[in-house]
């Protein structure tokens, strides 16, 4: 199964990034627009996991997550992936508070000495709205982000870590908890 672990967004924050989307929508970027109903922000993308594996993950994540106390997850600002004239993924930032960057440091390290690699690239804490598909539309799509490139988008509380399994398919991309576990 793919899986990976993520902080699910309260419904509020959902509808707050889906009038942004609708707003990009306007623009009619040939972009391929990420269902609200899944809205997450990952800390750690595993991949295709056994069963065997799943047990390992949800041991960790028990004892790793009980060492962090909740935090205020702010969404902060928009933009692109890569940066200039074409973009691939378009998104909304996450502020890099200590505690979601410790939080998600402890996770790769412990699920790294239980044979899961270690992430090569920094973290930066993100929610992707949508990929683009192609070149139609896109600067206009950048150009309303980048009037909100400043602005706070919502925050709220994160309580819990989940364990999430994708489940691809012709509609997109559907989502299955496996577990959850709360913050201290």
């Amino acid at each position: 199964m793919r899986t990976f672990i993520a902080i699910d967004l309260e419904p509020a924050l959902k509808e707050a990034l889906a009038r942004l989307v609708e707003s990009l929508k306007r623009t009619k970027a040939d972009v391929r627009w990420v269902s609200m109903s899944g809205m997450h922000l990952t800390l750690k993308f595993l991949g295709e996991t056994g069963a065997e594996g799943v047990s390992s993950v949800q041991e960790v994540l028990a004892k790793v997550v009980a060492r962090h106390r909740a935090f205020s997850l702010v969404l902060a600002g928009t933009g692109s992936f890569p940066q200039g004239p074409a973009p691939r993924v378009l998104w909304a930032g996450v502020e890099r508070q200590p505690a979601l960057l410790s939080l998600q440091e402890d996770i790769d390290r412990e699920l790294g000495s239980n044979g899961f690699p270690r992430e090569e690239r920094a973290f930066h804490p993100h929610l992707t709205l949508g990929r683009v598909r192609g070149p139609a539309g896109v600067r206009e799509a950048s150009a309303e982000l980048d009037k909100r490139a400043g602005s706070v988008l919502g925050q709220m509380e994160a309580r819990k870590v989940s364990f999430i399994e994708s489940l691809l398919g012709p509609g997109g991309a559907r989502y299955r908890v496996i577990s959850e576990h709360p913050l201290s």
